[in-house]
């Protein structure tokens, strides 16, 4: 043998090798309690003042999945019991993971968090001011237990590290199982590219699809799940007091007790899907009270509707993984790639928004009825505050606008671009410009405090100079892809509705296709890495339901997220470190935070 054919034997050994070590995934998992409230404090989720913590019904847990590939790649994804989840919460996580040699290659890039959208969870743990109006205030504790146990979790995920399996598999709720409901006809019949359903077959107006990863040892000994399906975690109503995961986390409890004869550590998540105009509520009940809305579920009692629901996803779960049919995941590689960007100044591809004319986003706006509730989920403000509300914004639009009439000047260049970005939308809250109802003297707003216990907060924490330093919601914001083998996990810090998801899905399989990039799925993970509120189509929008109405960046927010995806795709393989050019949130001083704490 020569010396050039015994170097190309040893090349060839080594490139076998590498294919092989390629051809297997590890997983380690783990479930953390992550309970914590404090008595007498809001929940997070429905806004309301009444609705607070007053004891515990069932325990609030992160399941953590660690990934990694041959090459040692690593995704921590993890799903948590939550309403939502900030970027400063994520952000923080870093920070211990970092701590610890093990994790140490753990960063914001491969990291998923998720929420599942509990509202029944604590608040309070958020550092932008509109998220902590109804608890009110901030809460450090709670912040720092959170951050704790969710690191605790991937750090116990990543050292039981094994070999395993990733099975992919779909499976479609029958039209007679009553698990997800349209919450939002009148909007969702704008949309041009659906089939237009009567309010009976609502149930056809979601994706009734569930999308799931199953992960499995030798022998397809089962370690855990995760899967996608979207329908809001509010079974549980605004009058509720106790902790309680609602029914997902009962349908996470299902799955986990089926398999622990099995495997007594499998870890079960349900995570969210298109969920923003979905809802588990189908009956009306005239005898409950309008403030806690009358709709519930398949029974009176929140408690079994919440079962109920979580049962039915359970089951499902449970017959995707046995099916016989299941499809495997690629072997190959995880590849991570974030970048944050302002929401507030996008410019918007006109692929996305169908116009010859450049459109834009503005800062955030909260709409007149998004601050009137969600009517099937459960009502917020008064009939009487909105009411008074919608004609006080007509007064301030005309007073507004007559102004840039007079006066040229940046602020009259900003009312305009407000105006233009927002649409139809009754504007009652700037939380990127810090102005309420037309004013950002928020303590000597006209509104007495009496009339609503969120215009209270807002007068109070303005009085201590609480509402000065940064924006009162998120303008920067974390958008991710996560590509396991063949498939890929795209992370969104909104509540995106049923339309909005599919094509927003449709265009990133476009734009994969035409690279000629094999990829067998493509997995939406809404309520990821931070939180903006909902993302609508533009059809939708023009309803202005509530969903329209914290649709927070205007009427052509998903073109604007269609187009940040498109940028992120095109850049995936430049790693968020070394981009020189990369956008990162504000930081939160300790004094702002003090002055709003709970």
């Amino acid at each position: 043998m020569t010396k050039q054919h015994a170097w190309l034997l040893i090349f060839l050994a080594f490139l076998f090798q590498a294919k092989g070590q390629t051809s297997n995934y590890k997983i380690g998992v783990a479930r953390t309690d992550i309970t914590i409230f404090k008595k007498g404090a809001g929940m997070l989720g429905y806004s309301m003042s009444f609705n607070v913590s007053e004891g515990i019904a069932t325990r609030l847990y992160a399941r953590s999945f660690v990934l990694e590939d041959a090459m040692k790649h690593k995704v921590a994804i993890v799903e948590c019991e939550l309403a939502f989840v900030p970027s400063e919460l994520k952000q923080a996580i870093v920070v211990e993971l970092q701590k610890n040699n093990a994790t140490k290659d753990i960063t914001e890039e491969n990291f998923i968090l998720m929420a599942q959208h509990t509202h029944s969870g604590p608040a309070g743990f958020c550092h932008y001011a509109a998220y902590n109006m109804s608890v009110p205030g901030f809460i450090p504790e709670i912040f720092d237990h959170l951050t704790q146990q969710i690191s605790n979790s991937i750090i116990e995920a990543n050292a039981n590290m094994r070999p395993c399996r990733i099975k992919l598999n779909k499976g479609f709720f029958p039209d007679d199982w009553e698990v997800a409901f349209n919450r939002s006809l009148a909007a969702y019949n704008r949309n041009p590219d659906v089939v237009k359903q009567t309010f009976e077959n609502r149930h056809k107006a979601v994706n009734r699809e569930m999308t799931l990863l199953h992960f499995v040892g030798e022998q397809d000994f089962p370690i855990g799940s995760i899967n996608w399906f979207g329908v809001h975690a509010t079974s549980l109503s605004n009058d509720n007091k106790l902790i309680n995961a609602d029914n997902k986390g009962y349908a996470s409890l299902f799955l986990e007790d089926y398999y622990s004869s099995i495997n007594a550590n499998y870890v079960g998540a349900f995570a969210q899907g298109t969920a923003g105009d979905v809802t588990p509520k189908f009956v009306y009940n005239p005898n409950r009270n309008w403030q806690r809305g009358y709709w519930e579920g398949k029974f009176s009692d929140d408690v079994e509707s919440a079962k109920y629901n979580g049962d039915l996803q359970y089951k499902k779960a449970k017959e995707i993984i046995e099916n016989k049919e299941q499809k495997e995941v690629r072997k190959g590689l995880i590849h991570c790639a974030l970048r944050y960007y302002d929401f507030s100044k996008i410019k918007i591809d006109t692929m996305y928004s169908h116009t010859t004319d450049i459109k834009t986003t503005g800062p955030s706006c909260i709409g007149m009825t998004m601050l009137g509730g969600a009517l099937m989920d459960g009502p917020a403000a008064s009939p009487f505050v909105v009411t008074v509300g919608k004609f006080w914004i007509k007064m301030i639009r005309k007073m507004e606008m007559a102004r840039t009439l007079l006066i040229e000047d940046e602020r009259s260049d900003r009312i305009k671009l407000k105006y233009r970005v927002q649409g139809v939308k009754p504007i009652a809250l700037e939380t990127g410009e810090k102005r309420l109802l037309g004013t950002a003297d928020v303590k000597n707003h006209v509104l007495p405090a009496f009339a609503d216990p969120t215009i209270a907060a807002f007068k109070h924490f303005d009085r201590e100079g609480a509402l000065r330093e940064h924006s009162w919601s998120p303008q920067i914001l974390p958008i991710q892809l996560v590509q396991i083998g063949d498939v890929v996990l795209v992370a969104l810090p909104f509540e995106i509705t049923t339309t909005a998801g599919r094509r927003l899905k449709k265009g990133l399989e476009n734009l994969y296709a035409q690279s000629g990039e094999n990829v067998q799925e493509l997995i939406l993970c809404p309520y990821s890495n931070s939180y903006s509120g909902y993302m609508t189509t533009f059809e939708e929008y023009q309803e202005q339901l509530y969903e329209g109405g914290h649709t927070v960046f205007g009427e052509y927010s998903l073109a604007a997220l269609q187009t940040v995806f498109k940028d992120l795709f095109l850049t995936r393989h430049i790693p968020f470190l070394l981009d020189e050019q990369k956008v990162v949130p504000p930081v939160f001083s300790k004094e702002e935070l003090g002055k709003r704490s709970f």
